[in-house]
Formats: structure tokens, sequence, C-alpha cells
């Protein structure tokens, strides 16, 4: 990283730095996947390159406060290619105490530690975090403050504080807000009251980093050296659907999708549903033994067939395979990989799917693999595991 330091505005610092990694977290309910997802939003458009890291609790609604919910999201934006979501935090930005304690192990020595203090007891130990810039701000009461004359509930109101955040980080990192208040709008059209009130505590974060003392150093990421191109930030999943319909449309063929909602392979489904006008058939099953059956019918009947899945549901799809394989009918099974034995963990993603994918069929069934090496590598890979399935006649876990 450069430190190149120039004279900013209204007193303050503006420091030139080449990457940053930055962390939301807080409780499943405090938006921090927001926030994050439209942190990554305005810094793509502003032209830096970005990678993320969303951390959602594998607990169903863990109770509020507690370490099992605390929900996160990073990103890493930079002036430079980049490859991963990063390792040291930054800056971290944490709505509780229990957000606190689990990702405060991960923010580097001189990081930037922004905490709700409006969530935190007086007597919370602060000598422990003496190796941080701890930037202690209310966010609760202050957007509160910033909503007040909406006559929205505290409840309401409280929902906000994700919003006074992300206009604190915006100033922090001198990021346009205008591709956020731009959501907001079309987000909430139905409902201006909360347009007012997201936007009111987003602006109020903003100026909060202008006015403040306590902070005298912002920062500046320029926009990162990319060949000249029309850009759009990815997920894996959406460039599944979307290299799956290119290889159905280049083949001439109808493209199918069966089959059954299950964390995180779903957004699949969901994408391809919108791409109906694209000769696009999706089939949500009522089970996932029903997923890989209809996929294998949908084979059987000519089109260029294929279904998702994850951990547990890659099992119980096993058979299925095997009979597409015993059948020689061409069809692709994408496992989306999380963690765990049986139900497994449905938003922990790791490598433990992977020797089931190799060899967890019965009997002598082999199949050829594909494993993609970033999300934008899912639209390639997406039609080569067709062009295999076709070619040598052949289910392809991808």
């Amino acid at each position: 990283m450069s430190t190149t330091d120039v004279s900013g505005a209204n007193g303050k610092i503006s420091e030139q730095l080449d990457a940053v990694v930055i962390r939301f977290c807080g409780d499943s309910g405090d938006g921090m996947q927001l926030a994050g997802t439209q942190f990554t939003n305005v810094s793509a458009v502003f032209g830096n390159d970005v990678s993320t890291l969303p951390d959602f609790p594998a607990e169903i609604r863990a109770p509020a406060g507690t370490l099992g919910g605390v929900s996160g999201f990073q990103i890493c934006f930079s002036s430079s290619d980049i490859y991963t979501p990063g390792d040291e935090v930054d800056t971290l930005i944490a709505m509780n105490p229990a957000a606190l304690k689990t990702n405060v192990a991960d923010l580097k020595r001189g990081g930037t530690l922004i905490v709700n203090e409006d969530a935190f007891e007086k007597s919370n130990d602060e000598e422990s975090l003496a190796a941080y810039q701890l930037q202690k701000v209310p966010m609760t009461s202050l957007t509160r403050d910033a909503v007040a004359e909406l006559g929205l509930s505290p409840r309401e109101a409280e929902r906000c504080k994700n919003f006074f955040a992300m206009g604190l980080v915006y100033w922090l990192y001198q990021r346009d807000a205008t591709p956020t208040e731009e959501w907001v709008k079309s987000k909430f059209a139905k409902k201006p009251e909360l347009v007012e009130a997201n936007l009111k505590a987003l602006h109020a974060g903003y100026n909060y980093g202008i006015t403040t003392e306590a902070i005298t150093v912002h920062y500046r990421v320029d926009p990162a050296d990319l060949p000249a191109g029309n850009y759009r930030k990815v997920t894996g999943n959406e460039a599944l659907a979307f290299g799956f319909v290119t290889a159905a449309k280049l083949a001439g063929k109808q493209l199918f999708y069966g089959g059954y909602p299950i964390t995180p392979a779903s957004d699949i489904l969901h994408e391809l549903s919108k791409l109906k006008n694209f000769n696009v058939v999706t089939f949500q099953a009522e089970d996932e033994i029903a997923a890989i059956t209809s996929v294998v019918g949908a084979s059987f009947a000519g089109d260029l067939a294929i279904t998702a899945s994850s951990g547990p549901g890659i099992a119980l799809k096993g058979e299925g395979m095997g009979l597409a394989a015993i059948m020689e009918l061409p069809l692709v099974v994408v496992d989306v990989q999380r963690g765990g034995p049986s139900t497994g963990l449905p938003t922990k993603t790791e490598q433990s799917d992977l020797y089931m994918c190799m060899f967890g069929r019965n009997g002598d069934c082999p199949m050829p693999l594909i494993a993609p090496a970033t999300p934008a590598d899912c639209f390639e890979m997406a039609q080569e595991a067709l062009r295999i399935a076709v070619e040598f006649m052949t289910p392809v876990l991808l």
C-alpha cells in the first residue's frame, strides 16, 4: 500500500491506498449483507476491482446478540487486479459485542475499528482493543435522531442504522453514494417513508464523518487500471446461469433445469427462471430425487438438462446420476459446496463435497468433474461441462 498523504477538506487528512479490506458484521437482522453489497456496487461503479466474501450464520435465525447469529460481509477493493477478498481486515464495522468478539481477531494491528457504541455496555473492556484505532459511534441513537421527524416506530427507525454505517464508511473511503441512493428509491418505491428514512440515515452517517473530530483521516483508492470495456459484478451462481443459457443458445437446444431449493445453490434456479425468454424451462421439484430424475427424463427427450444442489442434496442425487451414467445420458449436476455431514451448514462453504463428487455413487460409476477457479470462470465452465456431457454422452459434475 502507498501512504502518500495530501491535505483534505475540513481539516481532514486524505491518505492514498492501493487496496483495502472492509468487513461489516452484526446480527443477521442488522442488514450487513445489504451494506456490504451496496459498498461493493459503489466501488465497482467507481472503477475499483472488487472481490467479496459474504458470511451468513449457519444457524436458522439464531437469537439476537449471540455469537452464532453474527452475519458479515467482507469486501476487498483495489486500484489493481485482485483475486481474493483478502485475509487481514483494514476496517471492521461491528454493530454489537457478539460481532466484535467473533471478528476482531481478523482485524490487523493498527486497523480501524468502528463499533456501534449504543450496543455496548459501559463496562466493556477497551484495553484489549488498544492495538486498533477504535471509533465509538452511537449509531442507533444518531439514526433515530436523523429519522425522528418521519414518525417511524422505534424498531423501524433502528433498522435504518445499517445505512448510517454505510454512510460513515462511504465518507471514510470517499465513495459516491449516488448508486445506493438510486437503489433505495427503486427498492422502496412503493413506501416513500422508507426511502426518506434510509436516505436520511445514509446522509447522517456521511455527515458524521465530515463533522466528527474523532476521525481525522479518510482514504482514497483510485480506480483500477483495467482494459477498456463494459464490466459488471457477478456471483458464481449468476455466471453459471448465464453460461448454461449461452451454451443452449449456441447449440440451438432448449435448456431444462430441474431442482429443489437448497442453500447456497438456489440462486441458479432464481436466475434461470428470469431467463425463460431464451427457451429455458425451470422446474421446482418436491425433493432432490425428483429433481435428478426430472433431469434424466429431460435429457432422454433431447433437452440440454441441468440440476444443482449442495452437500446432502448431492448425496440424494447419487442413484439418479448412476442411472444417467448407465443410460449414457448427457446432463450436468452442479454442486455448490458447503460444509458438514448430513444436512450440513447451510451457509458455510468448504471443500468437503469434493470426494463425494469423485466417488460418492454406487458401483463403478466414474464421471467427469470440473471445478471453476473464480466466480467469473463459472461462465466458461458451465459451457465446458455441457460440451463434455454431450460429446461423451455422460453426466458431468461441476
